[in-house]
């Protein structure tokens, strides 16, 4: 037998390759239809609760009607404390006073506070506590009623008057930020202490206010604000800088 028949009958012999059926493609879409119906059964049984509910309080609207009267008189109860709670600070702030004792006996930061306190106390409504790390020489910042913006650095003494005096290099660091980084109208040093007197003649010759111990006692004690205690204080601002 020749190679030519041997080969055709091998040929011939030989079956051709099976293919497997795309069943991936199938089970894709039967899932991506599962998904779909499943959505969709979602979707109507959300729709038959809403419309469960809305047929609900329809039949018994006077459930709403409760539930809303109760809603006006939480948020009535909760306007009305918060305009008490105002008034009740307002009043609290207008008779704020302080001893010069008071002041001796408290920590740095609580002194901070109570200055922050009077100045709120003087209309300053926005009078806040800045001082800490990184504050830049300023402890206080407050906007008195004529848009005059006040940063204030305070300088407290546990023995008061008998404690180490504040210098000028104390009002050298006001000097620096107050208006530079602050953007002050008015900078003050407040101080349980004492006042050195080459500190006092820098604090004039750069248009800065002290407010020495006397001062704080007058400030403290009584009711006037501070820039009536206080001399050659800027002018208010113009109605047009305020805007």
């Amino acid at each position: 037998m020749s190679r030519s028949r041997r080969k055709g009958r091998a040929s011939a012999t030989r079956r051709p390759p099976t293919r497997r059926p795309a069943r991936r493609p199938v089970r894709r879409r039967q899932r991506a239809d599962d998904r779909l119906i499943g959505l969709l059964v979602g979707a109507a049984a959300v729709i038959a609760l809403v419309v469960a509910v809305v047929n609900w309080l329809l039949a018994h609207w006077w459930i709403l009607a409760v539930v809303g009267v109760g809603a006006v008189l939480a948020v009535g109860g909760w306007l009305y404390q918060r305009q008490q709670r105002a008034r009740w600070e307002a009043a609290r702030a207008q008779g704020l006073r302080y001893a010069l004792p008071q002041l001796d006996a408290l920590h740095h930061t609580r002194f901070e506070d109570a200055v922050r306190d009077l100045m709120r106390r003087d209309g300053c409504q926005d009078a806040v506590r800045v001082g800490g790390r990184g504050d830049l020489g300023a402890d206080v910042k407050a906007t008195d009623p004529y848009g005059r913006l006040w940063v204030i650095q305070c300088k407290h003494r546990r023995n008061g008057s008998a404690g180490s005096a504040v210098g000028t290099p104390d009002l050298q660091v006001l000097n620096g930020t107050a208006r530079q980084v602050h953007g002050a109208d008015i900078a003050v040093i407040v101080t349980n202490g004492r006042v050195t007197a080459p500190a006092v003649d820098f604090a004039k010759r750069q248009r800065l206010h002290v407010v020495d111990r006397r001062t704080l006692g007058v400030w403290a004690s009584g009711s006037r604000p501070l820039w009536e205690l206080l001399r050659a204080v800027p002018p208010p601002r113009r109605p047009d800088d305020l805007s």
